[in-house]
């Protein structure tokens, strides 16, 4: 899949597409949407969060499209585009004027595909692809350069699978499943037990289903099953480099930051988050809407709706807490001290 120039557009153009209003010059276009610091003359300047208004200044955008609540700052382009949340009709107006181009379909000619394996025709195959026996390829999907198809997945509709993606043999991608450069799904899980001193490995046969309208970064890996399945529930988001180790379930509409290590057989529920860099324990239970901070060692069960960080994880108001009276701790150690010091003079003085 590639993207087509920018489509240019005009504040009404817009402002009629996001449900905003327009004030200045409804017929002011612009061909790109960048950040107010950063905008030129052609530019739709972005002010979505006080924090960057700061950035109004001096800024050289030739119109902007700012939250409501924000509208009314000083500085910046006159003629503006005033929505309820501007990040929200930024996305709106990007899908707009950089419209996907579909692939066409069809089987490049230095894909290998096995006779036994069944491609839509109305989906597309690049080159350097491998396509297993069994395999299923669903209609309107695309197979990005040098992917490798493993013996029996099944990928369903309208999937986009970017170069260098491995699916190993026997996993189910189901619709609508978008997989970055690298990634590795259904790999061996990390699985061994001690057997006269030494680490026996064992077989890893179960399954590995990611469900549909999961995004998947680049190179993150995903185990299969040691006996039952890995799941990725409907809706998921996992940025890049996560790794999820076996039999995982990992509920619907959860988001997944880059680097993120979920051991074995721990369940997420529905819409949990997880911050850059946290690792996750296996067989534990990660309640739904449970939001866990960036770098958090999660080390038993966390309650639905509850919000840790930290390590071990706990409580987030708590963890700041105790964070904050850690950094009191080398002003309490100088007091101690201090106190010490007299303490043990008027000991000296008394003769004890």
């Amino acid at each position: 899949m590639s993207s087509r120039g920018a489509r240019t557009l005009t504040l009404a153009e817009a402002a009629e597409a996001t449900g905003g209003k327009v004030l200045g010059d409804a017929r002011v276009t612009f061909s790109r949407i960048s950040p107010v610091h950063d905008a030129g003359p052609g530019d739709l300047a972005l002010l979505a969060d006080r924090r960057y208004a700061g950035g109004l200044e001096g800024c050289g955008g030739g119109a902007l499209l700012v939250s409501d609540p924000l509208s009314g700052l000083p500085g910046g382009p006159r003629d503006r585009i005033v929505v309820p949340d501007a990040h929200r009709a930024m996305v709106t107006l990007l899908a707009m004027m950089y419209a996907v181009t579909p692939p066409e379909p069809g089987v490049d000619a230095a894909a290998v595909v096995h006779p036994e394996a069944e491609v839509c025709a109305t989906a597309s195959v690049g080159p350097g692809a491998v396509i297993g026996a069994g395999a299923v390829v669903g209609s309107g999907s695309a197979v990005g350069a040098n992917c490798t198809i493993g013996a029996g997945v099944e990928i369903g509709r309208e999937c986009v699978l970017l170069p260098n993606v491995t699916v190993y043999p026997g996993s189910v991608l189901g619709d609508r499943v978008v997989v970055h450069a690298g990634a590795r799904i259904g790999v061996d899980g990390f699985g061994y037990v001690l057997v006269e001193d030494e680490h026996v490995k064992v077989p890893q046969v179960g399954g590995c289903v990611v469900e549909d309208d999961v995004e998947i970064g680049a190179n993150c890996t995903i185990d299969r099953g040691s006996i039952g399945k890995t799941r990725i529930g409907v809706g998921s988001k996992l940025d890049n480099m996560v790794h999820i180790g076996h039999n995982v379930v990992i509920g619907t509409r959860s988001l997944v930051v880059a680097q993120v290590g979920i051991a074995g057989s721990t369940r997420l529920g529905e819409g949990v988050v997880l911050g850059g860099q946290a690792g996750v324990s296996g067989h534990l239970n990660i309640g739904a809407g449970a939001r866990i901070g960036a770098q958090a060692g999660v080390i038993s069960d966390i309650a639905p709706g509850q919000e840790v960080s930290g390590y071990p994880a706990r409580d987030h108001r708590a963890y700041l807490k105790a964070m904050a009276n850690l950094m009191r701790l080398p002003g309490v150690l100088k007091r101690v001290r201090r106190i010490e010091r007299r303490l043990a003079g008027d000991k000296s003085e008394s003769g004890d």
